[in-house]
């Protein structure tokens, strides 16, 4: 099978599309025959040797897939059939023809969404879902914080926090952004390139800040996230653009607000498996995924930027560098 593959960590230049052994499923696994994947900041991490995958992971990229059941393994339950439309999180391996996912981690695709729009779906949903109810616990009325509001995550964020009946605010880096922002449903959004947000935010709430604050900025805003964040709030780290390394008295300021620090990825748990892992993944199919579809409202909808072939994979890198895309970038499989 052909899959996205680089024999060295570098620039986008160094990714091809390598023929590569095609995967057997294992106990209690499906084969996928993959029509489309999604490209994730973890890919470009990945691609410069900082983020390898979890241990026993496949080394190919790709961290979500959509497409058709192509094979079952031994021990499989009967969930599952030749040729169902499914969608997974995965460690890895996704950008590829084929891969193995264990059969309690596949998801059904909505009715009438095709498999690029399902690509769209797993790390970005997920990953908000996760991040609002299982670590911030998010409750209706709450103010919500979401940095990179135009990101796959974020504009995920957004109708979600709508869902929950909370209140989505956004950063973002260019009037565009923004725009996309609001008619995903955020209340408010400021951009963090040529104002305070932390002062915004604050004249928006009149002076109560926000409850939550979903960050997968880093060290760049922590002085300004601890501004806005209210009294009792939470402030969720789920990645580290700017970098991880702070210089300022975070302890004390935190603890004058009794606030706290949450921290989360996601990856990990895909690999492990874990008990947490699939209770959220059983929420998010029972609470999200009907939503999905017509006849659910409120109706929500996968954001896709933009679509590039297999054979294109370093475009897409460098259209994610760019930091241009507006929702997700999604990989088309060749048949």
């Amino acid at each position: 099978m052909f899959a996205a593959y680089f024999d060295r960590p570098g620039g986008p230049e160094n990714l091809y599309m390598k023929e590569v052994m095609k995967p057997d499923p294992g106990e209690g696994e499906v084969l996928v025959k993959v029509s489309a994947s999604a490209l994730n900041r973890a890919d470009l991490l990945q691609r410069r040797g900082k983020y390898p995958p979890p241990k026993g992971a496949s080394d190919i990229l790709g961290l979500e897939a959509a497409g058709s059941v192509a094979g079952l393994g031994p021990g499989c339950s009967g969930r599952w059939k030749i040729g169902d439309a499914v969608m997974a999180l995965l460690p890895g391996g996704g950008q590829a023809q084929f891969v193995t996912v264990p059969e309690g981690l596949l998801m059904a695709i909505p009715k009438d969404m095709t498999f690029i729009q399902a690509a769209a779906i797993p790390e970005a949903w997920l990953t908000a879902f996760q991040l609002l109810h299982f670590v911030g616990k998010v409750q209706e009325g709450e103010r919500v914080l979401i940095h990179a509001g135009a990101s796959g995550v974020g504009m995920a964020a957004i109708q979600l926090v709508r869902l929950a009946k909370a209140i989505p605010i956004v950063t973002a880096g260019t009037q565009e952004k923004l725009e996309a922002t609001a008619n995903a449903g955020a209340a408010a959004g400021f951009n963090y390139k040529n104002e305070d947000f932390s002062e915004k935010v604050l004249e928006f709430t009149q002076g109560s800040g926000v409850d939550i604050i979903l960050d997968c900025v880093g060290a760049s805003h922590w002085e300004k996230n601890l501004n806005c964040l209210s009294t009792d709030g939470r402030w969720i780290i789920y990645g580290l653009l700017s970098g991880g390394e702070v210089h300022g008295d975070l302890l004390a300021r935190l603890l004058s607000k009794r606030a706290s620090i949450h921290t989360s990825l996601l990856r990990s748990r895909a690999k492990e498996a874990s008990i947490g892992y699939k209770q959220c993944m059983q929420a998010f199919t029972e609470e999200v995924l009907p939503h999905f579809s017509a006849g659910a409202p409120p109706r929500l909808q996968p954001l896709v930027d933009s679509v590039y072939p297999l054979h294109a994979i370093a475009e897409a890198h460098r259209a994610m560098e760019e930091n241009k895309n507006i929702g997700k970038i999604v990989i088309e499989i060749p048949v």
